[in-house]
């Protein structure tokens, strides 16, 4: 039997025009050394000229356009004769020249989690606060993290948040080379945002965060488990927050810490961390520790079963909380390297037992999907239950992402007695 399940007609969609800045690398000393010494040979009056057309081009662009100049200016007056004194326009003009923008959604805009606001305030009752995480990608297919919001209503009805022109990034605070804190200022709006790879686990990509509302002794924290990519090797990364402005990102560690794709419980299970997880790149596991930041073993939770998960599978998000078990979104990759949406749910008090899984999947390409950065994909990396509907975000074909429900007590019924 298939589900019957509801597209909503939301859409977001990748804008090429969210621009951040990014310092342009050089690695020949000598080539940068060059570069200096010609703006160098500006005259003052040459330098304010050019400086003022850098500026007329890209200060309505971004937010703090001087202070990132100055910044990179720092960073590299090293190469700069110490007995010269410059004036503010040609250290910003030198900034300038080594700083370049970067698109950060020209490629895509797509594998969403879904989470509830922090800030339910000024709301009418049937309406509810989210917060949208996505994963950007642009140029060089380098991934970062942007966040959207909006509200839904007690009927699915779903209205987004306007969007900022701006993209801003945050100070970075590193703990060490694997941990870093990033902090954004109070007055960030929400859709600028970005936390962009910092460091060396991930400097060609954070992917796919999974975020989770976790509960435990009466404190809710906002985690998410994120794939790190270097350009050559995955980690897993955890990051936490409380205020969506503050983020704490740290390395996970362990034997198991393999591949992509864990996803934390919302709360402890028998007085311990739980965690699904995929380490074989094919079946689903389970894991549980006493140290969310260290995961030692798994368990083998579930194998590919029917044609359109021949493949492997995996899950979309962190499991749900219900009455019958915990729900789990999950995906399926079959011929064509086609990937669906399923389900499956595992029992409340012990889930290394599987209640049930679907047959067939929950949510699959349709002919308006199909078509984008990578052909023939939906995904998402978690949901919510609002009401009596679970809700989800799906990206399409890796480019853009929409939203769908489906209703809670059919599907539990599907998954018990299918």
């Amino acid at each position: 039997m298939y589900m019957k399940v509801n597209r909503l007609p939301v859409k977001i969609l990748p804008d090429t025009k969210r621009v951040i800045f990014r310092p342009f690398i050089i690695l020949s000393e000598e080539r940068i050394q060059r570069i200096i010494n010609r703006i160098l040979l500006l005259s003052e009056e040459e330098t304010k000229e050019e400086l003022l057309k850098v500026m007329d081009n890209f200060e309505n662009r971004h937010h703090k356009t001087r202070q990132f100049f100055y910044k990179r200016f720092e960073q590299m007056k090293k190469f700069v004769p110490t007995n010269i004194n410059l004036s503010e326009e040609r250290k910003l003009l030198i900034g300038a020249y080594f700083t370049h923008e970067y698109s950060l959604e020209s490629a895509a805009l797509f594998n969403p989690s879904m989470i509830w606001h922090p800030d339910q305030s000024n709301l009418p009752d049937n309406k509810k606060r989210f917060i949208i995480s996505l994963r950007a990608t642009g140029e060089g297919h380098v991934s970062s993290l942007v966040f959207r919001s909006g509200t839904i209503d007690s009927n699915n009805n779903i209205e987004l948040d306007g969007v900022s022109k701006f993209a801003v990034m945050p100070e970075y605070l590193t703990i060490d080379d694997d941990n870093y804190i990033a902090q954004f200022a109070d007055n960030d709006v929400l859709s600028e945002r970005t936390i962009f790879p910092h460091s060396p686990s991930e400097l060609n990509g954070i992917e796919d965060a999974r975020f989770v509302l976790f509960e435990d002794d009466n404190e809710h924290t906002y985690y998410a488990t994120y794939c790190a990519y270097d350009g050559h090797n995955i980690s897993m990364n955890l990051l936490q927050t409380n205020d969506f402005l503050n983020f704490k990102i740290s390395k996970l560690k362990g034997a198991e810490v393999k591949n992509k794709g864990m996803a934390l419980f919302p709360r402890k299970v028998n007085g311990k961390y739980a965690m699904l997880s995929r380490q074989d790149n094919e079946n689903n596991y389970i894991m549980f520790s006493d140290d969310i930041y260290r995961w030692e073993s798994k368990q083998l939770l579930m194998e590919p079963k029917y044609p359109w998960e021949f493949f492997q599978i995996g899950n979309c998000g962190s499991p749900i909380e219900t009455e019958k078990g915990w729900l789990c979104l999950s995906h399926g990759v079959g011929a064509t390297r086609r990937y669906s949406i399923g389900a499956f749910l595992l029992d409340k008090d012990d889930p290394t037992k599987l209640i049930g899984r679907l047959k067939n999947p929950l949510l699959e390409v349709d002919s308006t999907e199909r078509e984008g950065y990578v052909p023939n994909v939906v995904y998402s990396c978690g949901g919510l239950l609002n009401g009596s509907e679970i809700v989800f975000p799906y990206a399409m074909a890796d480019y853009a992402s929409s939203f769908a429900s489906v209703n809670l007590n059919e599907l539990l019924d599907e998954l018990t007695n299918g």
